[in-house]
């Protein structure tokens, strides 16, 4: 983990969370969490080949709300489908389960099949800051050859109000550099880092999480959520209710929030298989119990590194198409790396305390591990 603080004058407190480097800290199977199929080396979204993350956190000052200067529990986090060097498109589709949310660059998505560029996550109030932040650092650093003649880059957000000052604005085009060129491959930081550093999951503290699977065939499906959904009342673990066992803490009458996943995968499908991929990730969402409320933005995407998207006029390409029929352990795969990421962010979500002291707990490990014992369902070490 590097520490930078930035100039005076911005007085804003950095915090990098690259992908390399990191100090250990559990995660869902290290307390015992039964989880089913076989992950990958580093059950991570960056076990999928070529694939980079990055965090930018920003937490600065504490106490009383005033808005424009404070207290911040924000971040952008960045993933790239074929990580920095390489600026070939990759096939996509994406999929909203309920939509009180954003995902930009969708329209072209539902129409070409393609993404070009890096996917970036943050909160609400900064969508319009980090888009044009992507396009500014594609323009700086040139995609391919040349000139970048336009971009429809891919961001998505969810909601961090109440730990954050959501109306002072302060993710930057400065935070969304830093987080573009921390992305790495390898280990990937959890919790309260990035995009998911003020954010909620079923009343406990959440944020980023990520897991993965390796599938019949050998194809590796990767996950990683922004996770900021859910009542305490619902969670379900392992197929235990967690939530309703440890309730201290609950303050919500309603589901609100949202959770944004993004699934990588090296299998070689196409744009419309890839939407069959994004729609699966609800049924993870479904296991852990919510209902994806009025309030959620619930928003899926999914992209395949397999094939090259042809990038010359007047030149036919090539690509693999995956039968259909084979599709079944693609989507076990799908869920259950999805349902890991969510249980992994909560795990590594540390408590938090925000604007006007509002303070989230994390969830007590002890805990839960008591109440998978109370139910038959840990795993001993």
């Amino acid at each position: 983990m590097i520490r930078l603080r930035s100039a005076p004058a911005l007085a804003l407190a950095f915090c990098f969370a690259a992908a390399s480097g990191l100090a250990a800290q559990p995660r869902a199977r290290d307390l015992g969490v039964p989880f089913d199929g076989t992950p990958g080396p580093l059950n991570a979204i960056t076990d999928v080949a070529g694939v980079e993350v990055g965090h930018a956190t920003i937490i600065r000052g504490e106490g009383k709300l005033v808005v424009g200067e404070g207290p911040v529990r924000t971040g952008v986090t960045a993933i790239f489908p074929r990580g920095h060097a390489n600026h070939a498109s990759v096939f996509a589709a994406w999929f909203s389960l309920n939509g009180n949310g954003e995902m930009t660059g969708t329209a072209w998505l539902d129409e070409s099949g393609i993404l070009d560029g890096p996917i970036a996550l943050t909160n609400t109030h900064s969508v319009g800051v980090v888009r044009d932040a992507i396009i500014q650092w594609q323009v700086k650093k040139g995609r391919g050859e040349g000139e970048v003649w336009w971009s429809l880059p891919v961001f998505a957000e969810t909601w961090d109000g109440w730990l954050n000052d959501l109306n002072g604005f302060h993710v930057k085009p400065e935070h969304v550099f830093a987080a573009l060129e921390a992305a790495k491959g390898g280990p990937v930081a959890e919790g309260n880092v990035g995009g998911g550093t003020g954010m909620i999951c079923h009343e406990f503290k959440g944020g980023i999480g990520t897991s993965s699977r390796i599938t019949h065939g050998g194809y590796t499906i990767g996950a990683l959520v922004q996770a900021n959904y859910g009542l305490r009342r619902q969670l379900r673990i392992a197929g235990v209710p967690v939530g309703k066992e440890i309730p201290e803490g609950a303050f919500r009458p309603d589901e609100d929030g949202s959770i944004i996943v993004i699934l990588a995968t090296d299998a070689p499908v196409l744009p419309h298989q890839l939407k069959r991929l994004a729609r699966r990730a609800s049924l993870a969402l479904g296991r852990m119990g919510s209902i994806s409320g009025d309030g959620s933005g619930d928003l899926f995407l999914a992209f395949s590194t397999a094939n090259t998207v042809p990038a010359e006029r007047n030149k036919a390409g090539t690509v693999q198409l995956m039968n259909t029929e084979d599709l079944g352990p693609i989507f076990a795969g799908v869920v259950d790396a999805t349902e890991e990421a969510i249980v992994n962010a909560l795990v590594a979500g540390e408590t938090m305390k925000g604007r006007d002291d509002h303070v989230i707990e994390g969830l007590p490990h002890n805990k839960l591990r008591e109440v998978l014992k109370k139910y038959g369902r840990l795993v001993e070490k």
